[in-house]
């Protein structure tokens, strides 16, 4: 049995360039879900927004037939298809994320901008699925095998290399620049950060700190003592930047 399948936008990434772009037939032995199909080509559930079978919206779940017409759409960034997409999970009010161990520097910018991310260098595959599944966090990481794990219904497999271009290309993804809260959180540990008086943290800073600077913020976790030294002022131009790509691109 055959079924002819095509995978739209971005979703060619996954795909040989032999597949790519074009309307394909590939071999089903019956009973086999749609999901499975799809992640059998190399494209993870994850990153799948809408399936059409013959025209019609289906879930992960339908078992493809011989001869249906699959369609797979990825995420569309202008347009609502909650009410049409049936394998789309619930969207999330407050977009939160996990990392994998290969995503440090991007954890470190996200928590800059502010988003709630939980990583560390040590998180195995199973715990980062774990993480994703109970607590409701979008799983970042560049493993395709990882997003295509059962308990991960929300992830992305990040594409660039480069710490700045993923953070540029995360932003665009989950369209999250009006969401960004810049030097909120905590870098070191994802805490949240409270303004403090200079006298509240003067025996934890350097001379020349306690000489120039004024204004403190503390992490209320981990108590990590921020101010805008020369690494504050080369993020907040990085930041800055990145937000007005994003707001430029979007009028």
């Amino acid at each position: 049995m055959r079924a002819t399948f095509r995978f739209y936008a971005e979703l060619n990434d996954f795909l040989p360039r032999t597949r790519q772009r074009v309307d394909f037939t590939y071999s089903i032995e019956g009973h086999e879900t749609v999901k499975h199909l799809i992640e059998s080509m190399g494209v993870p559930h994850t990153e799948v927004d809408l399936i059409l079978v013959n025209g019609n919206s289906v879930g992960f779940d339908y078992q493809v037939r011989d001869g249906d017409q699959v369609s797979v759409y990825p995420v569309f960034e202008s347009m609502d298809i909650q009410a049409v997409s049936q394998v789309r999970p619930e969207p999330l009010r407050e977009p939160r994320f996990v990392l994998d161990n290969h995503l440090g520097k991007l954890a470190t910018y996200l928590r800059l901008l502010g988003f709630d991310v939980a990583y560390r260098n040590d998180f195995d595959d199973l715990e980062l699925a774990e993480i994703s599944s109970s607590d409701r966090r979008i799983l970042l990481t560049r493993d395709r095998g990882l997003l295509k794990r059962g308990q991960v219904t929300r992830g992305y497999c990040v594409r660039a290399k480069n710490p700045q271009q993923q953070v540029r290309e995360v932003l665009q993804r989950f369209d999250l620049v009006g969401l960004a809260h810049p030097f909120s959180r905590c870098a070191r540990c994802n805490g949240l950060l409270k303004p403090v008086s200079k006298d509240e943290v003067v025996d934890r800073l350097e001379p020349k700190t306690k000489l120039y600077f004024e204004e403190f913020r503390q992490c209320e976790a981990c108590e990590q003592v921020y101010w805008k030294g020369s690494h504050f002022e080369r993020m907040e131009g990085f930041i800055e930047q990145v937000l007005m790509e994003r707001n430029h691109s979007q009028s």
